[in-house]
């Protein structure tokens, strides 16, 4: 196959890449924020409420990130084996973390270790969302070492932790009745103020210290769609805003997810064409074009499905939970 198919095979891997981590960072982020958000209830009622708002849906939405990985390894192997040379430690810890929230789920319903598995439930998630935090730090750096580097990526790991927060009580919202609802609104306010400054101050940091990320913001096709990108971001922060404020039950949570897409939309664009920025371009990274093309063609079977079913699992459990949804009253 020529240079112009290859280029095109890998353009559109980069965008499933993409699409696959939305799809994870979505779903399984709403679940990852309700379980830090356990940490902060003590009552094992609210707990418990908690959990179950998660019961049905956690373990499907995992498998988005077996998917990507799986995809990564295959379509882009050069990244793959860079991005594991320097972050084994926090994929580790990111493994590790999700073994934890796991477990935690099912064995927490012990009636002499149920507070202890509630705690491990809430730190497991809470480790796997820092986790998250500092990958996406270092890929944004490029790797790069030094302290202005590891300021960036603890403040991105704070604003993943924000973030999953953000879904995860707006989910709380949705699901839940009584005192765990509002107290999940007021989280929600908080958690948005939370992300939108980390947002703000990653944006500053790179436009005015990486010659890379302001070089590529200042070509003037990209700057206008991330003008767009900003501008709708906002919007969808105002609505977050109101929904809470006027009671909404689905309004906060969709708003949430819609200021996701958005901000990894901008991400995508700004990266592109690098999958590292400053180490590692699409094209070098990307397997030949033979490997792209049936790799695509497995996927094209695959994704229909996991979608589907993803959809018709939220569909059957949808609405808020009955009975103990009012715990705490």
């Amino acid at each position: 196959m020529d240079s112009a198919v290859h280029t095109m095979l890998a353009d559109t891997w980069f965008g499933l890449i993409g699409l696959m981590l939305v799809f994870y960072v979505v779903t399984d982020g709403f679940d990852l924020g309700v379980g830090i958000l356990t940490l902060f209830r003590r009552k094992s009622s609210d707990r418990d409420v908690m959990a179950q708002s998660i019961g049905h849906v956690w373990d499907a939405n995992e498998t988005w990130l077996v998917v990507l990985g799986g995809a990564l390894f295959g379509a882009f192997p050069t990244a793959y084996a860079l991005l594991m040379e320097h972050l084994y430690l926090p994929v580790m810890a990111l493994i590790a973390g999700l073994i934890m929230r796991g477990a935690a789920i099912e064995f927490r319903h012990s009636v002499e270790h149920g507070p202890l598995w509630d705690k491990v439930f809430g730190i497991g998630s809470l480790i796997a969302a820092l986790a998250q935090g500092v990958v996406l730090g270092k890929v944004i750096t490029g790797l790069a070492p030094g302290m202005a580097a590891s300021i960036f990526i603890a403040v991105t790991a704070i604003g993943v932790v924000a973030g999953y927060c953000l879904l995860g009580s707006t989910y709380l919202v949705k699901k839940t009745s009584g005192t765990v609802e509002q107290w999940a609104r007021r989280i929600a306010l908080l958690s948005a103020l939370f992300t939108v400054a980390a947002a703000a101050l990653l944006t500053l940091a790179t436009w005015s210290a990486s010659d890379i990320g302001h070089g590529r913001w200042t070509h003037p096709a990209v700057m206008h769609v991330l003008f767009v990108l900003g501008f709708a971001s906002v919007v969808a922060f105002a609505f977050i805003v109101a929904s809470l404020y006027l009671g909404s039950a689905n309004g906060p949570f969709r708003a949430s997810v819609a200021l996701f897409v958005l901000s990894f939309a901008g991400l995508a664009i700004s990266l592109f064409p690098d999958f590292i920025p400053g180490k590692l371009g699409i094209l070098e990274a990307a397997s030949d074009a033979p490997t792209l093309a049936f790799m695509l063609i497995g996927i094209g079977l695959v994704f229909p499905v996991m979608i589907g079913y993803n959809l018709y699992q939220y569909h059957i459990f949808r609405g808020k939970l009955t009975g103990s949804a009012h715990a705490g009253d």
